[in-house]
């Protein structure tokens, strides 16, 4: 039995890739399914199931299409319904794989859909499961995503306490436990940097399996302190539901090299948005006027999610050289499937044309303090309000990147704003989207908050953020 996490750290997700005596499992895939399908074929086995956890919010799943190519059969838990062709399993129901087996155990709660896959090993033990987002590492699945007029947040997350005590927690304690998710998605708010645990060292040191935890007591502290979801969540989530063009499809029609004039007028004519995946360093020296950063090298794809409110809108790149076709393929995680083209020869190219070009006045911490000892000014902070309540620049306004589109209106255009968030990235991130929106008056203070903290600018008490409510 070959058992291979394959986690992408950019969207935080676990994809699991079982085999055994020439029959292999794929238990959540990304979007590109390619790698799966080399690693079978590396072993000599045949991709025989395609086991979702749920309708995933957060990501395409590579599930269509990867039966498409394989064959595969995909695996769905009790109460999902698709429009393409699958299997709908029933609570309890094993699957033979090689000589191991894998069982359902339909754990309703993130979704009703959720559920676990347990392997049990060659000799009958129960080895692992893979939990989706019914069992986090250090947490569990937020309960407000398949909200419905007849079920509350608070229904599923009783759903969630029994799943949890009456599938999960029953199991022995040496089952290791393999997460759909860690650190930094936003399916649950308190996630471990771990990628796996054994289940006993969860119940020892996970506050949702708190053995004397009342159902009361479980659901107000699931349901308290999670932030609204990110826009394109439910839009991901019926895309895995409905379908969607093959990858190959998608990576064949944005993988075109423009020449800077056709760039410009796709741009100009065609509505498509200039975003730009380069460095923060890079965009804020110089950039193609009213283009959007979100940097290839930070939490990309969620970014782009959170930010870009439609998912078929027209985008044409610009991209680091050679770098072009991982900037789609993360784009497409998140269905973003509209991707034009990229420039050829990037901003090079574009300068040599004799365009137009823009950049962001950047300031240091140290200037940013020198400043505020002379002058009025508003210092905005574009982190998270969790991190914001924790410690802040004394008087900073807090204007949380997530929610910047629904706020804009906020903002006065003659006002200076000098914008941080923790290192850089979120800040040059709402800069670029603040100029594009008509705010010149703006400054992006180099290093964030890490680089306020070395500096005497007067601060906020600091609280510890794992006591935040």
């Amino acid at each position: 039995m070959k058992i291979e996490q394959i986690y992408t750290g950019c969207l935080a997700q676990g994809a699991y890739y079982i085999e055994s005596k020439g029959e292999a499992a794929i238990i959540d895939p990304l979007r590109e399914v390619g790698s799966y399908i080399a690693k079978a074929e590396a072993d000599g086995a045949a991709i025989k199931y395609i086991f979702e956890t749920h309708f995933h919010a957060d990501f395409v799943s590579g599930h269509v299409d990867l039966a498409q190519k394989t064959g595969g059969q995909i695996v769905y838990g009790p109460n999902a319904e698709t429009a393409f062709e699958s299997h709908i399993g029933t609570d309890g129901e094993v699957f033979e794989l090689g000589d191991v087996r894998i069982k359902l155990l339909h754990t309703p709660g993130h979704t009703m859909e959720s559920s676990t896959y347990l392997l049990y090993d060659e000799s009958g033990r129960e080895h692992a499961i893979f939990s989706g987002d019914t069992l986090f590492i250090g947490d569990v699945g937020r309960p407000d995503l398949a909200v419905k007029t007849d079920l509350t947040r608070e229904d599923l997350a009783s759903h969630l306490f029994d799943s949890l005590r009456d599938k999960i927690m029953t199991l022995p304690d040496e089952v290791i436990v393999y997460p759909a998710h860690g650190a930094g998605s936003a399916c649950g708010k308190n996630m471990s940097k771990e990628t796996w645990d054994t289940l006993g060292n969860q119940k020892e040191v996970n506050y949702a399996l708190r053995a004397d935890m009342t159902r009361e007591e479980f659901i107000k502290e699931v349901t308290s302190g999670i932030l609204p979801p990110p826009q394109y969540f439910a839009k991901n989530a019926m895309m895995n539901k409905s379908g969607y063009d093959s990858i190959d499809e998608v990576m064949a029609k944005g993988n075109i090299a423009l020449d800077v004039d056709v760039f410009e007028a796709m741009a100009n004519h065609e509505g498509a948005l200039v975003l730009d995946t380069r460095s923060k360093t890079d965009f804020v020296a110089s950039h193609i006027p009213n283009a959007i950063f979100i940097g290839i090298d930070g939490s990309f794809a969620p970014w782009v999610g959170a930010l870009i409110t439609d998912l078929k809108q027209p985008i044409v790149l610009v991209a680091d050289e050679g770098r072009e076709e991982e900037v789609l393929t993360r784009l497409s995680r998140v269905g973003y499937d509209n991707t034009l083209g990229y420039l050829k020869g990037g901003m090079t190219a574009w300068k040599q044309a004799g365009k137009d070009t823009d950049s962001i006045e950047s300031v240091t911490a140290e200037e940013l303090e020198q400043r505020m000892a002379s002058e009025s000014m508003t210092v905005m902070d574009a982190r998270k309000p969790g991190e914001y309540a924790s410690e802040h620049v004394d008087g900073a306004l807090s204007f949380p990147l997530d929610f910047i589109n629904g706020h804009m209106d906020e903002l006065d255009k003659n006002e200076k704003y000098y914008i941080h968030c923790a290192s850089g990235y979120r800040s040059v991130i709402a800069s670029s989207i603040l100029k594009s929106r008509g705010f010149y008056n703006i400054a992006d203070v180099a290093g964030g908050f890490k680089a306020i903290q070395e500096t005497g600018i007067k601060k906020s008490d600091y609280v510890c953020p794992s006591t935040l409510k």
